[in-house]
C-alpha cells in the first residue's frame, strides 16, 4: 500500500489489525468512537473478535480474559473511560498480562469536554489503579507514528507482559495525514505464551492466572519481580527525540501535538536569531531523564509547553535536578496552544519560571 489520506482514528484501528491483534473489546466515548466503528469491521472481516460490552468495566476485564488466554487482544477509550477502567490495568499488571490500550485524550477533570486535552499524563503515567506497577506509555506526535508504536506496542507488551498504552489526543484521533500502513518496524523474537490457559502443552497441568496474593512473603517477591522487569523496560525502551541541544540558549519540552506546535514556535525564534534546542518524550513511561544530560551548562532555561496545567512538568524538574532554571505555558479545557503563544513565552521567559 503507498501512502493514503487516512484519519487518524481508522489509522489506529488497521495498525491493530497489522499488528495482529486477535479481539477488541470496548465501548463508545467520543472522541475515540471510530476505533471501535473500523474495528468492528475490520477485525470481523479476518474472523477476529470484536465485542462492544456494556461498559468500561466490562471491556477491560475481557481484556483481561482474551490475554489470559493467549490472545493479542487491545482496547481503546478517552479519558473518562480510560478511568472506569484502571482496576483492570491494575490488575493486568499484577498478573503479567500484556494488552495495548489506546487513550485519546479529551478535556477534564470530570465529563470534561469532547476537545482535546493532555491533561491525562498523571493518570497514564502514574496509575490510576492500585499498587506498585507501571503501565508502558508512548506517546505519538503525527498519524505515521501513531501507526508506527502501535504495531511496536503489541510487541512490547507480549516482551514484557504488561499493559501497554499508546496515548494520543482528539486531535491526532480527528485529523488527516498521509499515512504509509506498509511501513515496516523492528520485529520481536516473542515467545510462547506458556504462562496463559492455553499454554499448557508447554508443562504438565493447569495455568492459574491470578493477581490476587494472600501470603505477604510471596506478594513482596512477586512486587521485586515486577520492579526488576520495569528496570529492564528503563533500559531498552526510552524512546525521545532531541534536537538542536548542544548550543541552545533555551530548550523546549513537549510531547504529542504540542510538540507539533512547538516546532513551528521554534523555527520562528530561529529566524529571529535565537537558538533553541527540542526534547520530544515519546515514551511517557519510561521518561528519558538521560536526555536531559545533554543540555549545555549555558542553556537560560527549559520551557516545558503543554495542554494541561503542569502534570508533566513534574517529570521534567525531577529530570533537570535542579541544573536550568525551568518555565511553563500549559492551556486546558480542551484550548490548544498557538505557535505565538511559545513564542512569548519563550521571548518572557522570567514571567513563565516554576523553578529557578
Amino acid at each position: 500500500m503507498s501512502k493514503v489520506l487516512m484519519k487518524g482514528n481508522e489509522a489506529i484501528a488497521l495498525a491493530a489489525v497489522a499488528a495482529g491483534c486477535d479481539a477488541f473489546f470496548g465501548y463508545p466515548i467520543t472522541p475515540q468512537n471510530e476505533i471501535p466503528e473500523y474495528l468492528s469491521k475490520y477485525l470481523t472481516e479476518k474472523g477476529k473478535v470484536f465485542v462492544q460490552a456494556e461498559s468500561e468495566v466490562a471491556a477491560i476485564n475481557m481484556v483481561y480474559g482474551a490475554a489470559g488466554a493467549g490472545a493479542r487482544v487491545m482496547t481503546s477509550s478517552s479519558s473518562v473511560g480510560i478511568a472506569l477502567k484502571q482496576e483492570g490495568i491494575s490488575y493486568l499488571a499484577g498478573s503479567e498480562l500484556p494488552c495495548v490500550i489506546v487513550s485519546v485524550m479529551r478535556a477534564g477533570p470530570g465529563l470534561g469536554g469532547i476537545q482535546p486535552s493532555q491533561a491525562d499524563y498523571f493518570q497514564a503515567t502514574r496509575g490510576g489503579g492500585n499498587g506498585d506497577y507501571h503501565t508502558i506509555v508512548f506517546a505519538p506526535e503525527s498519524i505515521q507514528e501513531t501507526v508506527d508504536l502501535m504495531k511496536e506496542a503489541f510487541d512490547v507488551a507480549d516482551t514484557y507482559r504488561n499493559p501497554v498504552m499508546i496515548l494520543a489526543d482528539g486531535l491526532i484521533g480527528q485529523m488527516m495525514e498521509t499515512v504509509d500502513m506498509d511501513k515496516p518496524i523492528k520485529k520481536r523474537d516473542i515467545k510462547p505464551k506458556t504462562y496463559a490457559t492455553t499454554g499448557t502443552d508447554y508443562h504438565e497441568g493447569r495455568n492459574i492466572i491470578n493477581s490476587l496474593g494472600l501470603d505477604p512473603v510471596y506478594l513482596e517477591k512477586h512486587n521485586h519481580a515486577l520492579q526488576a522487569k520495569y528496570q529492564e523496560v528503563i533500559k531498552h525502551e526510552v524512546k525521545v527525540e532531541v534536537s538542536n541541544v548542544e548550543d541552545a540558549e533555551y530548550v523546549i519540552v513537549a510531547y504529542g501535538t504540542v510538540a507539533r506546535i512547538v516546532r513551528s514556535a521554534i523555527e520562528t525564534l530561529q529566524q529571529q536569531g535565537m537558538k533553541i534546542g527540542l526534547i520530544r518524550p515519546i515514551s511517557l513511561w519510561p521518561y528519558p531523564k538521560k536526555a536531559f544530560d545533554l543540555i549545555p551548562k549555558t542553556c537560560k532555561g527549559i520551557l516545558v509547553a503543554e495542554m494541561s496545567m503542569g502534570q508533566m512538568l513534574e517529570d521534567v524538574l525531577i529530570a533537570n535536578k535542579g541544573r536550568f532554571r525551568v518555565g511553563f505555558h500549559g492551556r486546558a479545557g480542551g484550548m490548544v496552544p498557538d505557535p505565538e503563544e511559545i513564542v512569548d513565552a519563550i521571548k518572557n521567559f522570567d514571567s513563565k519560571v516554576v523553578e529557578s
